[in-house]
């Protein structure tokens, strides 16, 4: 069995991770399947959005605990343990930094490593029974998979910590509430996932891609660095093939390229 797998439905990409029986906990195999399908999906242009999500009525329980001690026990080196979560960071940033709307659709568990990518996503479209947990004290662990950079930008420095600190669950609703969920939908998330997804068939990808980019970095940007890119951006949309049409579009009174539909 693929421990993820990617499947489309129009532009849309769909990466489902496939290990139901662990509550799609993250394994080797999976974090293997991360590295290789992420880059697979950033350099297709057809493109357009992509969905994550996990099978089996949950999102993600986080890192699998049993393969994680079975790597660790066969190697005594302490910096084997450094490049193994320097490795997860690899993929994880090139996720984070996916140049195109990336919507996360939680049921179930979020928990631990499972919390950070749910948060990897644009939008966090969540089902009612979705639950999140930013669980690593109980294992006397410290927040991993960019937990401490994500949580303090989505609900603030004192609620980051309250969640680190208590490792207690939160239930969808609290945590639309407290900013790390975009919507709560039905049960049947993924549906709704790609109904939202579908939304960005016709975007201009790339200046959506490039407003992420550097929005991503807007908290530990200087002003002056953010007024530079956004006048490169700026440069580059404009000799766009998006940008040209639709603006020949708004003259000539025909519809827009892009309408959001709510």
């Amino acid at each position: 069995m693929t421990a993820l797998t990617l499947s489309m439905h129009g532009t849309t990409a769909v990466l489902t991770m496939n290990r139901p029986q662990a509550r799609n906990a993250l394994d080797e195999h999976m974090r293997e399947d991360f590295s290789r399908l992420i880059p697979q999906v950033r350099d297709d242009r057809a493109i357009k959005a992509v969905v994550l999500t996990g099978a089996g009525g949950h999102f993600c329980a986080g890192g699998d605990i049993k393969s994680m001690q079975a790597a660790v026990a066969g190697k005594q080196d302490v910096f084997d343990s450094r490049n193994r979560m320097l490795g997860l960071h690899r993929w994880f940033d090139e996720l984070l930094d996916m140049e195109k709307p990336v919507i996360t659709a939680v049921q179930g568990s979020a928990f631990g490593a499972g919390l950070s990518l749910a948060l990897a996503g644009d939008f966090v479209l969540a089902a009612p029974s979705a639950k999140f947990c930013c669980v690593f004290a109980k294992i006397g662990f410290v927040p991993d998979l960019a937990g401490m950079y994500l949580l303090p930008r989505l609900v603030g420095l004192q609620a980051a910590k309250e969640l680190a600190f208590t490792a207690r669950v939160v239930a969808a609703p609290e945590a639309q509430q407290m900013g790390m969920v975009y919507k709560i939908g039905s049960e049947d998330v993924l549906t709704d996932a790609l109904a939202f997804a579908e939304r960005f068939a016709s975007a201009p990808t790339e200046a959506m891609g490039y407003t992420k980019r550097v929005m991503n970095r807007a908290f530990e940007t200087q002003r002056d660095e953010i007024y530079q890119q956004e006048a490169l951006a700026q440069t580059l949309c404009r000799e766009s093939a998006f940008h040209q049409e639709a603006i020949a579009r708004f003259v000539g009174k025909q519809p827009p390229l892009f309408q959001w539909q709510d």
